[in-house]
């Protein structure tokens, strides 16, 4: 004879004293699929620096020391970068997804800024960075005397992303210190604090240069997102 738990959802058979068992349709985060919803946080930094470096090294007239990877989406072959939009917008989306499921006992709001950043890179694909500082060949040197509709959207999208990216970084920070975290909970507060450093940097630093500042951001905060990922990758038992 079964006498089944309404309030748990979980049934014990009485007769044989089998443990309680969880519903199948109710799965917690000890699953492969949580697994494999962070394995997309581990992947999306480098797969968005990777494909973003080889298309700087072999797109003409392209410096690392003067362009953002976001003006590669200009000119012949532009709709690379806009893939490398898109695709990573979607791993970090998913990411954001197995971050809720592991951290949602200790914070609802990290997976929804977390998905904000995804979104913005998104916003970033569909509208598209202006011109700029000789990129592609043909563009005349020096920032753009006039900004289109879609590169202030870009601009937009790209604030967005960057803001959702540091405040992901300090939300975890507090979520991974109420689970008990403390090396993941220090490392998270940092990479967000360097985040918002690198992002702000060309208003208070501007000897550094604007490129120099997103650079660093956006190291940053793929390596903070490939860390956290991994690490609770490794709580996910399955």
């Amino acid at each position: 004879m079964a006498a089944r738990s309404q309030g748990s959802g979980t049934t014990t058979d009485v007769e044989s004293g089998s443990a309680p068992h969880s519903r199948p349709n109710a799965p917690g985060p000890d699953s492969p699929r949580t697994r494999a919803l962070l394995t997309c946080g581990i992947v999306a930094g480098p797969f968005y620096l990777g494909l973003g470096i080889i298309q700087g090294l072999v797109r003409e007239g392209f410096d690392f020391g003067r362009h953002p990877l976001s003006v590669l989406a200009n000119g012949p072959g532009g709709w690379v970068q806009t893939l490398n939009f898109v695709l990573t917008g979607a791993m970090v989306l998913a990411a954001a997804l197995g971050f809720a499921r592991v951290l949602r006992p200790h914070s609802r709001v990290v997976g929804w800024v977390l998905a904000l950043y995804g979104i913005g890179m998104l916003g970033a694909a569909v509208f598209r960075a202006d011109p700029v500082d000789g990129f592609p060949p043909g563009t005349p040197e020096g920032m753009p005397a006039t900004v289109s509709t879609s590169g202030i959207l870009h601009f937009a999208f790209g604030g967005i992303t960057f803001l959702a990216l540091a405040i992901s970084c300090i939300v975890a920070a507090r979520a991974f210190s109420r689970r008990g975290d403390s090396v993941p909970a220090r490392r998270s507060l940092l990479a967000g604090v360097a985040v918002l450093f690198g992002f702000f940097s060309p208003f208070f630093l501007p000897m550094t240069g604007s490129v120099a500042g997103i650079w660093f951001a956006v190291i940053v905060g793929w390596a903070w997102l490939a860390y956290a990922s991994l690490h609770l990758r490794r709580s996910v038992s399955g």
